[in-house]
């Protein structure tokens, strides 16, 4: 059997793979094993628990808490806000547990469940496996005042906007800003963090309505944020995505600027300010390896993880490092969060252009990109991938051609049914074959 969780939780189609029950059997699951692992000892449990704004969260919100409350936690229920708030609450308010639902950057049609230990971090595989284990089994129901209570926390927003504007030192003041809300989680959130530390906002794709999330917009569909921020003669633009714990940018002039690109912005910013643990930053093995290179000649040391922000956060506090990412836009900063946080990213670039007095298509020059294509192949299973002959030898092939003049990675999907072919190559036409030849390959042996 597969199992549940992925790199992100447990995600799948809202009433059709994750269903209220399942919902509510994970949340008594979860119960139990924190329990037996002693977490709640010596107090009264409680959790916290915060949405995004699709519309099967309102439902998948009233199972959660119905389990939780039937094994005996209390519940205090954030409302909308994004995932790093969530996370941010779950350790400041001493939470046991944070469950946040939401399936981030995925269609309006999906939903998922993230829970977080104490303090904010991601539950590790053991935990999550146990809690698989656990699903359904018979249990002693407290009675009478052992049930959980359940209220709502007003001063969710407000917390969190707080922290967000607390975490920068220099005002924005001067900067015109158009943020990309994406319909989601950091709507009201985003854009009154942003005034309040001085920039001057333009929010667009922030008026959801349960089903637009995502849709035509946010980190995933940069279109519209481009073509604003040329519009409005903003000095930079910022897409968010679902639960708004990634952002991507674009400069004045609309081009766009990666993970990679505002990793190596701050990585450089944070050297110079004494703040960037062992001088080292921590990426994945998609970060282009223009990236790399830029880093190794500022004189900042690069770990590789596999791909998945809890691997990249994993040797974060291992390690102790303060900073981390990916290409996608999950940028982690120890300092201030326990999880990758657009609008804390977006605020962070906006106060290095603030002090430096740079433009943002000055900034990401800090590194070239080799060029990057990224083939998506659905309808395959991707659990073969890793093993078969095949493939294998196909991109043992392809690399020979490169002769170390660029690489290849192709991976399953952690939190999507596809197979992901990923080629770096001296010229985009070359990255483009051999991209294409693979994507063939993978959807030929691999399919359904």
């Amino acid at each position: 059997m597969a199992r549940l969780f992925g790199t992100d939780g447990v995600r799948g189609l809202a009433n059709g793979d994750l269903t209220a029950e399942l919902a509510l059997d994970l949340s008594v699951a979860a119960a139990h094993v924190l329990a037996d692992r002693g977490v709640f000892e010596g107090h009264r449990p409680f959790a916290v628990v915060g949405r995004d704004t699709r519309v099967s969260g309102e439902f998948l919100e009233a199972a959660v808490v119905a389990g939780l409350a039937s094994a005996g936690v209390d519940v205090l229920l954030l409302g909308v806000l994004p995932t790093p708030g969530v996370a941010h609450l779950t350790g400041t308010l001493g939470a046991d547990l944070g469950v946040m639902l939401s399936a981030s950057h995925n269609p309006m049609p999906d939903n998922g469940i993230k829970f977080l230990a104490r303090g904010g971090r991601k539950l590790d595989d053991a935990i999550e496996i146990a809690i698989e284990q656990r699903l359904r089994e018979p249990w002693d129901r407290p009675r009478g005042g052992d049930v959980g209570r359940v209220r709502p926390y007003e001063p969710a927003l407000d917390d969190y906007v707080t922290h967000l504007i607390g975490s920068i030192d220099h005002p924005l003041v001067g900067l015109k800003v158009v943020l990309d809300c994406a319909e989601g989680a950091a709507s009201e959130a985003g854009p009154r963090a942003l005034a309040g530390a001085g920039a001057e906002v333009v929010a667009i794709h922030a008026s959801p309505d349960g089903l637009n999330i995502n849709d035509g917009c946010g980190s995933t569909h940069l279109g519209s944020l481009q073509e604003a921020v040329v519009r409005e003669g903003a000095d930079v633009g910022f897409a968010l995505d679902g639960d708004s714990d990634r952002c991507l940018a674009v400069d004045h002039e609309g081009t766009v600027v990666d993970g990679d690109q505002i990793l190596a912005i701050l990585a450089q910013s944070l050297l110079e300010r004494g703040r960037l643990a062992k001088d080292t930053v921590v990426a994945t093995v998609m970060s282009n390896l223009g990236f790399v290179h830029a880093m190794r000649e500022a004189g900042i040391g690069v770990r590789q993880t596999k791909v998945g922000d809890r691997y990249v956060l994993e040797a974060m506090n291992i390690s102790g490092y303060s900073l981390g990412g990916e290409q996608s836009g999950h940028v982690i900063m120890s300092d201030h969060a326990t999880t990758g946080d657009g609008i804390l990213t977006a605020l962070a670039v906006l106060e290095r252009m603030a002090t430096t007095g740079r433009s943002l298509e000055d900034l990401a020059g800090v590194m070239t990109r080799l060029p990057q294509v990224l083939v998506n192949v659905p309808g395959v299973d991707k659990f073969r991938a890793d093993d078969d002959a095949v493939v294998a030898a196909a991109v043992a092939e392809e690399e020979a051609v490169l002769a170390g003049q660029g690489r290849i990675l192709l991976r399953p999907s952690g939190t999507e049914p596809i197979v992901r072919v990923m080629v770096e190559a001296p010229t985009e036409e070359q990255a483009n074959g051999v991209a294409e030849r693979l994507a063939e390959v993978v959807r030929t042996q691999l399919a359904l």
